[in-house]
């Protein structure tokens, strides 16, 4: 049977043990990896795989051996309780030996979850999982999690009350990071939370979320954009030990104040605006702020800085340049 892409979230918090087996497949492994360990452990509970209740098999190993399968799913455990076979990585090779197996499966027998790339409608393994009565097929993709997920790996974690901004604040972090990511960045917040009594607040996320390149470079955007210039000197600090040199940072500063300018210039039109929801809004609110004489203004000094940078008798520290540029341009947001 299919799996609704809207009901695998709660499915894969608590799964039906009665089941014969689960197909996930998706073309982002993590994405699928992290499912799976998410229902498996809900199966078997945190000491499955230390009761031995747990088997695990790649799948290219069903083309040599196809009974193992077979075999691992009638075995009986020396522990009781629910037991899994896991096959890895499985595509229509593996096919033959995992339909035989979901044949002869009856009840009692161990759950078999299979993993899988991005199979087309056409695959054995999809119209296998699809077509059987008693198993679920699900397609994971590119869609970042719901607010429901959030929440839920956050009680899993231990967390119970974040305050309503970070909590939207890490609803747009789950759509600019992958599944991976953002899931270490969940495990950092709830041992940053640890022992700690009060909700999470949006300072909590962002001292946890990842320093990245991009990040750091939207951090001085918005605070030259903002008028803030003496937090510039720090952030241009943390640029110089991410590697950014100066080209790089003019390049970038006058792409943004290029899009604020375009933004000002077709009032009311379509625009691209790069950067997450919630950065957008934060643009759109600076182009408003700045207005249009005053944008071309900067953009007439970062051509000048420019120039600058590449000339051949230039002398003067890049860097520095640069700073002097956007402190320069930090006063002129403030008049």
């Amino acid at each position: 049977m299919k799996l609704a892409p809207r009901d695998a979230g709660k499915y894969f918090r608590q799964p039906e043990a009665h089941r014969a087996g689960l197909l996930i497949y998706s073309a982002d492994a993590m994405r699928a990896a992290l499912k799976r360990q998410e229902v498996i452990a809900a199966l078997i509970g945190p000491n499955g795989e230390e009761e031995m209740r747990l088997t695990r098999i790649p799948a290219a190993s069903l083309r040599k051996d196809p009974a193992q399968l077979l075999d691992a799913i009638k075995a009986v455990s020396f522990f009781p309780g629910p037991r899994v076979v896991f096959v890895e990585d499985a595509n229509d090779t593996a096919a033959p030996a995992i339909t035989n197996a979901m044949v002869d499966w009856a009840e009692g027998d161990a759950q078999v979850i299979v993993t899988g790339g991005a199979l087309k409608p056409t695959s054995k393994l999809r119209k296998l999982f699809e077509a059987h009565p008693n198993a679920y097929a699900v397609g994971l993709y590119d869609d970042p999690p719901s607010r429901e997920d959030i929440e839920a790996e956050l009680k899993r974690s231990g967390i119970r009350e974040v305050d309503t901004g970070a909590m939207t604040d890490l609803v747009d972090l789950s759509k600019d990071l992958s599944p991976g990511d953002f899931r270490q960045t969940l495990e950092k917040l709830a041992l940053y939370k640890l022992n700690d009594s009060g909700p999470v607040l949006p300072e909590d996320v962002a001292a946890c979320a990842p320093a990245t390149v991009e990040a750091a470079l939207d951090d001085i955007l918005n605070v030259v954009a903002e008028g803030k210039s003496d937090q510039i000197g720090p952030i241009l600090e943390k640029l110089k030990a991410q590697g950014v040199n100066a080209v790089s940072l003019c390049i970038g500063t006058t792409r943004h104040f290029r899009t604020l300018f375009n933004i000002v210039a077709n009032d009311g039109g379509r625009i691209f605006i790069p950067g997450s929801f919630k950065q957008k809004e934060r643009t759109q609110k600076q182009a408003r702020a700045w207005g249009p004489m005053k944008l071309e203004a900067a953009l007439t000094v970062l051509m000048d800085t420019d120039l600058q940078l590449r000339s051949a008798g230039q002398n003067a520290p890049a860097m520095a340049l640069v700073e002097r540029a956007l402190i320069r341009l930090a006063m002129l947001a403030r008049r």
